[in-house]
């Protein structure tokens, strides 16, 4: 690939190596080019001891594939605190060595470009950047910034910002589809994350990744952005898909429905998205290729009021899980998908294990069974409706009594205080359901009921799925109870958000050669 890649192809993925030495600089690049990146940025800043007349022709005689060199002045973000002229000179002597990208701050552009006629060059092409702190000025105020950085001459733009809530992204969506000259624009954090990965819809020309084990601060893996996201795949009419959540990182939708998607030939990517705000989010993106949604703490009943329908079984339940983004109209129609995919899960884990109650009257191995459920939430709320229609006999915990009893009595269940929990003893074969985030990664330790009772449940089920195994199902196991996964809810949820969102039938045997390698 020649120095004009930036120009002429689609989005490229590009690594951040800030390696210390030269040595590991030169292995980093090697290990960069193996991983799938299509060129690297090289931090000359980051150097302990860098001699630019030393170490540069080592690191442009030892390139494995294209660079892009950056040399970040303290004053711009960087590390470099010493003399402008010789950084400057630097950068000149890395263009002379053959480096296919430099990168000139817009601080100093316009100097460098007219001083060493940089804008005529064809070897080596000039990336004018600016860091803006915060995305709050208009797209106005952005798009004259975007003026000026053209202005200087630069090949191509690269505007990295910090987003302080996902609608501003919309701002960065708005410059990319409009920019005359290939911009690279991203903004940074949990909140900026889909800036960086759904730049190539909208004709972003590079993607940062990092290689595994020495993460840049807030950009994705490289291998993630190849494996799970297909980021070369991503073009102007991919349909977006996300998870809409708070937090957001702890989700394992990307590294199934990515995958399904391509596997299917269905041309959409679902992303993590990190949401504040309900009623702005849905505000901002009401463009049709934001197709649909998953929707996760704390977030699905909150997330009915925005629904222009609801499907009535998360009517009766009273939460959504899944939206979907109907073509015809562009209204938001709300759907469950937790609730049979808990109950089927439970009750195949019973059915497998010979315990049903045998007689053909009863329809379901959950039928006249103590339900003791952990949490009201959303997730308690699609379980506690399940296991009511399946003729269980429901008790509810949570933290929260009033939601505790709001929920018993729309089930005909019996509300409980959560101080009551550590000292509750179950019927002899109750089923336990744990609709709680206790046990999530990282508080992996803590378990929601006393250890003691667990041996006189005959299931118990775990709505986390971070890790696969949790403290609680290890614990339960250990006391001769079935457990299952909330593993085999999020399969199963999942298979019925990817029917809803595609319209198609989801391959269900591939999704759960996924989920077992991949959780």
């Amino acid at each position: 690939m020649g120095s004009v890649g930036l120009l002429k192809k689609a989005a490229m993925v590009c690594v951040p190596l800030t390696s210390h030495s030269v040595e590991h600089m030169v292995g980093d690049m090697v290990r960069a080019k193996n991983e799938g990146a299509d060129l690297v940025e090289l931090r000359l800043d980051c150097l302990t001891a860098f001699q630019p007349a030393r170490d540069l022709p080592t690191i442009l005689c030892n390139k494995p594939l294209p660079i892009l060199v950056v040399y970040r002045p303290k004053w711009d973000g960087g590390l470099y605190d010493g003399d402008e002229k010789s950084r400057q000179e630097a950068l000149i002597l890395a263009k002379e060595l053959g480096a296919e990208y430099i990168d000139l701050e817009l601080q100093v552009a316009f100097d460098m470009m007219e001083k060493h006629k940089l804008s005529q060059q064809n070897n080596c092409k000039i990336i004018v950047s600016c860091f803006v702190d915060k995305i709050t000025s208009s797209k106005e105020d952005l798009s004259h910034l975007v003026t000026r950085m053209q202005s200087t001459g630069a090949h191509i733009i690269k505007l990295v910002t910090t987003a302080t809530d996902i609608t501003e992204l919309s701002r960065i969506f708005h410059l990319l589809s409009h920019c005359q000259v290939p911009l690279i624009a991203y903004s940074t954090g949990e909140r900026g994350l889909i800036s960086q990965l759904l730049g190539p819809k909208f004709g972003g020309v590079l993607v940062y990744g990092s290689l595994e084990g020495s993460q840049v601060a807030g950009l994705p893996t490289l291998a993630s952005l190849r494996e799970a996201y297909g980021v070369e795949h991503i073009d102007a009419d991919t349909k977006v898909f996300g998870l809409i959540s708070k937090p957001v990182s702890h989700s394992k939708g990307p590294i199934l429905h990515n995958p399904t998607f391509r596997h299917v030939g269905y041309n959409g990517v679902y992303v993590p998205m990190f949401v504040d705000d309900l009623k702005q989010f849905f505000n901002v993106y009401e463009s049709p290729d934001f197709a649909g949604y998953s929707v996760g703490i704390p977030y699905k009943e909150a997330v009915m009021e925005f629904c222009d329908e609801v499907h009535p079984l998360a009517k009766a339940i009273g939460a959504v899980n899944t939206i979907v983004k109907r073509l015809s109209d562009g209204k938001l129609i709300g759907y469950n998908t937790d609730c049979e995919a808990s109950i089927t899960a439970i009750e195949d884990a019973l059915k497998a294990q010979g315990l049903v109650n045998g007689e053909a009257s009863f329809p379901s191995p959950l039928t006249g069974k103590q339900f003791v459920l952990v949490g009201a939430g959303g997730a308690g709320r699609a379980l506690a409706f399940g296991a009511k229609s399946r003729g269980a006999r429901v008790m509810v915990f949570d933290i929260d009594f009033d939601r505790a009893k709001s929920l018993a009595q729309a089930v005909s269940g019996q509300a409980l205080s959560f101080e009551q929990l550590t000292t509750f003893r179950p019927e002899k074969g109750a089923v336990l359901a744990n609709a709680t985030p206790i046990g999530m990664h990282p508080n992996k330790n803590r378990i929601p009921v006393s250890k003691e009772t667990l041996r006189d449940y005959s299931v118990v089920f775990d709505a986390v799925y971070t890790p696969r195994k949790t403290t609680l199902l290890a614990d339960a196991e250990a006391a001769g109870a079935i457990i299952v996964s909330g593993v085999e809810m999020f399969l199963r949820q999942a298979v019925g958000q990817f029917n809803l969102f595609t319209g198609g039938k989801a391959p269900e045997e591939f999704m759960r050669e996924i989920v077992l390698s991949k959780f």
